[in-house]
């Protein structure tokens, strides 16, 4: 626990301890005010002729080096011509951070006592200068300008009448006092969320109130809820949302049907995964007379429900994307819409907003349309039944019935699959693998990255860890979802062979960091492989030659995640410059509204479009592409913090298995080790290794014994047995077993 916090301002020794940097502070409070040593002396509650005395010393030196100005006979401002620039933090989870800015190439280290209150992300004001030694800069936060986030998750040490919120986040390095009256009904040892009202000056710790109470540690709702809390994602829905989505007119009305392209005679159908229970896109199929084939994309005409400024639209907003933990779906839209009235079920006629084609054998686009549509979906597939039609059936004159196996019907039973169904999935995936192909001719990178995904109980306890592959089936999907999504963004963004100037909503992905791809050669290298970063085109090229050289591989899952990590973040813009990894000029994100919202924004402006609107402004969506682009990275992290979580659970009864794997990373306190059978990684700690002393080589990727010059490398397989699996921290700590 945090002890209580010593005034800081009082004299340690004879020296008035952070004095500069108080100064700072006080001059920082009104930039446009002068102060004395008086004055200054009052807010430090300093009274005594030796602290007054340090402070006129310390104050004609800031003076001499420029740092403030006296603008009148001993009154003090800052020098505003001083090196200021506004940035980020990035906290490390030492307690240190960096400062993150335009104005400077690299960034600026910021040791903790010169962090100023600040916290991980938040936006701050700093001076930059060099140390001494002048040639690394170093900066000091004078002011924070904007906190990123007050709520922290974490767990109630109590005392008598105060306590702290120790903090899961590693990054927030100052715990939380509580006051008596603020602990609203929490108790010792209880995971709550604490909001930070006040950082007074002369504490150490922020101050706060428990706003909400989640259980105790290493129950598995408390844990759920508190990884959601911490990535600030909600959990369930305000009453009036509920309310509001109760209220909605579900009825398809003749008039709105009048006001659409009618395709409920089209053979219709979905292909989801087993589990999924809302379906936001079906595939429709017609052979015309001239050979071609016209397919439809269609997709839940979400915005036709959600309407602008409402409740509703507010909190789906807000919200931007739906949430995929391991055991459940935190969904944007209550479940009347997300799983009933928009999603795409079999046997009920839907109003949908739709992207129909004409392509030929070759799978080229022949005619296109875009517009508004009522559908009916004739079957519901999962994507291994789908597969199963794609192995087992062929296409011919007279294509027969198929009978869907029990093992992989998801209706508990055999049915049979009608020919026309057969014809149009085997047709579908054809064409799929022509475009494909295509795409990866153009240089698409293909991440086939392997799932992990786990057996639950009826208590949500992982009984089993197994992985989930792309197959024929998936693929199918994928690629007729980016024809959608690029066809969208080319008829709006492209136009008469130029680029239009209209405001739209795009998903972009930069090209890759030439300094990222330079260390991943430099650490595939060890393991033989090689890419060419030359030109853009064999950047592509090489790297997917890599993706498949690994393939099947011990050392292929980590080779894909520093591959995946040279990659820059894919984000939704209204400045489009293009999709790296899909090889595509133009790019969107039209297919899934029910658990996007820029996918609804899409929708209202091409319908806008379609409808012969102007373009409107650009601001007030780029910044809603932000905020999207933002909760977008935070249901990724709360993501991949489940799986953590679940990963270390399921671990937790395996304490006596011995396992295989490979070292996936090295660091001077240790190794860090991927069991292959499973995807669980933990740690093995350096100095849990008992037959000789080791050290971190950098350049090797390895420890090395000091005595024995056994190396444990990147890449090497090993044999680890489960030391601790800690649920609090979240942290998974292996014994290595030595030969």
């Amino acid at each position: 626990m945090t002890k209580k916090k010593k005034n800081i301002y009082k004299k340690k020794g004879n020296v008035v301890k952070d004095l500069t940097k108080i100064i700072f502070r006080i001059l920082n409070e009104d930039t446009s005010k002068s102060y004395n040593y008086k004055q200054i002396s009052s807010k430090l509650s300093i009274s005594d002729t030796d602290g007054k005395t340090q402070i006129i010393k310390r104050l004609a030196e800031l003076t001499g080096t420029q740092k403030i100005v006296e603008v009148d006979r001993g009154k003090f401002q800052m020098n505003q011509d001083r090196k200021y620039s506004t940035g980020t933090l990035d906290i490390t989870s030492n307690g240190n951070g960096y400062f993150v800015t335009d104005d400077y190439e690299d960034d600026i280290f910021i040791p903790n006592a010169n962090l100023g209150k600040g916290l991980h992300n938040d936006t701050v004001k700093a001076y930059v200068f060099k140390k001494r030694s002048g040639k690394k800069y170093e900066a000091d936060v004078v002011e924070v300008l904007e906190r990123a986030k007050t709520q922290f998750v974490g767990v109630l040490q109590k005392n008598k009448n105060f306590g702290f919120v120790v903090p899961d986040n590693n990054k927030m390095y100052a715990d939380i006092f509580i006051s008596e009256s603020k602990m609203n009904g929490a108790e010792d040892g209880d995971k709550v969320q604490a909001t930070i009202s006040d950082w007074p000056a002369k504490s150490k710790n922020p101050f706060g109130e428990i706003t909400a109470v989640l259980g105790k540690p290493g129950e598995h709702n408390t844990e759920m809820h508190s990884i959601l809390l911490e990535y600030d994602l909600p959990y369930e829905f305000p009453t009036e949302v509920e309310q509001e989505a109760a209220n909605l007119s579900i009825e398809i009305t003749k008039e709105e049907i009048s006001k659409r392209r009618d395709m409920r005679k089209d053979l219709t159908f979905t292909i989801d995964p087993k589990d999924a229970k809302d379906f936001d896109d079906a595939l429709s199929f017609k052979k015309l007379e001239n050979g071609n084939f016209e397919i439809g994309i269609h997709i839940a005409d979400v915005s036709h429900y959600l309407e602008p400024k409402t409740i509703l639209d507010d909190e789906a907003f807000e919200r931007a994307t739906s949430v995929y933990l391991v055991d459940r779906v935190v969904p944007m839209l209550p479940e009347k819409l997300s799983n009933g009235v928009c999603s795409l079920r079999p046997n009920e006629e839907k109003l949908t907003f739709s992207a129909v084609f004409e392509i030929n054998p070759k799978a080229q686009i022949v005619n296109e349309w875009f517009g508004r549509t009522v559908t009916y979906s004739d079957q519901r597939f999962a994507y291994e039944e789908a597969q199963s039609i794609i192995e087992n059936c062929t296409l011919s004159a007279d294509v027969k019935p198929y009978t869907m196996p029990l093992e992989v019907s998801i209706l508990d039973k055999e049915y049979e699959v009608t020919p026309e169904i057969i014809e149009a999935t085997l047709k579908l995936d054809e064409l799929a693998k022509i475009l494909r192909k295509k795409r990866m001719q153009q240089g698409a990178i293909s991440f086939d990255r392997v799932e992990v995904k786990f057996n639950l109980d009826e208590d949500a306890n992982p009984i089993g860890v197994f992985f989930k592959t792309s197959q024929d089936a998936n693929k199918l999907i994928e690629e007729f979802m980016l024809l959608a999504n690029r066809k969208v963004a080319e008829f709006i963004g492209f136009s008469k062979g130029k680029a239009t100037n209209k405001t739209f909503i795009y998903r972009v992905h930069d090209e890759p960091d030439i300094e990222k791809l330079a260390a991943l050669q430099n650490i595939i290298g060890k393991f033989g492989y090689k890419i060419n970063t030359e030109t853009k085109e064999s950047t592509s090229e090489s790297l997917n030659q890599l993706l498949s050289d690994v393939s099947g591989k011990a050392e292929s899952n980590m080779i894909e995640t520093l591959t995946i990590r040279t990659m820059s973040k894919a984000v939704y813009t209204t400045q489009n410059i293009g999709h790296y990894g899909l090889a595509f000029n133009y790019y969107s994100h039209f297919t899934s509204p029910i658990r996007r919202y820029p996918d609804v924004m899409t929708h209202r402006l091409l319908q806008h479009y379609l409808d012969g609107g102007d373009t409107p402004k650009a601001i007030k969506y780029e910044e809603n592409c932000k905020h999207s682009s933002k909760r977008e990275e935070l249901a990724s992290k709360a993501e991949r913090a489940s799986i953590k979580y679940m990963q270390i659970k399921y671990m937790q009864d395996h304490n006596d298995e011995v396992f295989e794997g490979v070292i996936t990373g090295v660091t001077e306190w240790g190794i860090y080790v991927e069991i292959s059978s499973n995807k669980c990684e933990g740690m093995v700690r350096i100095r849990d290794i008992k037959s000789d002393f080791y050290a971190f080589n950098e350049q090797q990727f390895a420890i090395v014994g000091q005595s024995t010059k056994q190396m444990y490398q990147l890449g090497d397989d090993v044999k680890v047995q489960v030391k601790n699996a800690d649920l609090e921290r979240k942290h998974l700590d292996f014994n290595l077993i030595e030969n």
